[in-house]
């Protein structure tokens, strides 16, 4: 059996997102260690092996979900990754602009952040609360000033919005999230966290 397509572009595209992080004190060899770990390749450390009950083999699909999951376990406690509804959230920590954010995240195979439920919302927030900044959500100004929609031109399903906003009129067509998981409009020039889903 082989790993979805899908899974494996979700796990391809989180970890070339956090490449960045290995110029920030990752051991160098943690990304080319995490592919031979998910392949059942060899590392510095010898071939990698999982235990299976009675000394079978098991299913090569188990395996690899065994091996994901305690990958998102480290990723977890770098503080890199949350979840929520069978998204994954992920920052490598670094700022920019909303485009830069959009593009970013595009090259990840992902997209920006764009809660669409408390659980979502919840789970960008801490990424924002950890890192103490601002991160841009993939929510825009429709044609209709005051009025937003998520990127792909669907209605909002589900706002946060800070007391008395969205409050720019037509002058603020991005949106960022406060530390407190609450919504302002923004002008997009100003640097934020970077906050995609896969």
């Amino acid at each position: 059996m082989m790993l979805s397509p899908q899974l494996f572009h979700k796990i391809l595209g989180v970890a070339f997102f956090l490449l960045p992080v290995c110029a920030q004190g990752t051991p160098a060899g943690f990304f080319s260690y995490i592919f031979k770990y998910l392949t059942g390749g060899e590392t510095n450390e010898g071939p990698i092996s999982i235990p299976v009950a009675d000394g079978e083999m098991g299913d090569i699909n188990h395996q690899l979900e065994r091996r994901i999951s305690r990958l998102e376990g480290v990723l977890r406690l770098e503080k890199m990754i949350t979840e929520s509804g069978g998204k994954i959230f992920a920052t490598s920590g670094e700022r920019a602009d909303f485009n830069t954010t959009l593009q970013k995240c595009k090259e990840a195979g992902g997209s920006i952040a764009a809660p669409r439920n408390p659980g979502e919302n919840d789970a960008i927030q801490y990424f924002v609360k950890t890192f103490n900044t601002y991160a841009y959500l993939g929510v825009k100004e429709s044609l209709i000033p005051g009025k937003f929609q998520f990127l792909d031109g669907t209605k909002l399903s589900y706002t946060n919005w800070h007391l008395n906003e969205p409050s720019g009129k037509g002058e603020e067509g991005c949106v960022e999230m406060y530390t407190d998981g609450t919504w302002n409009d923004k002008r997009c020039n100003q640097n934020r966290l970077i906050v995609c889903q896969f």
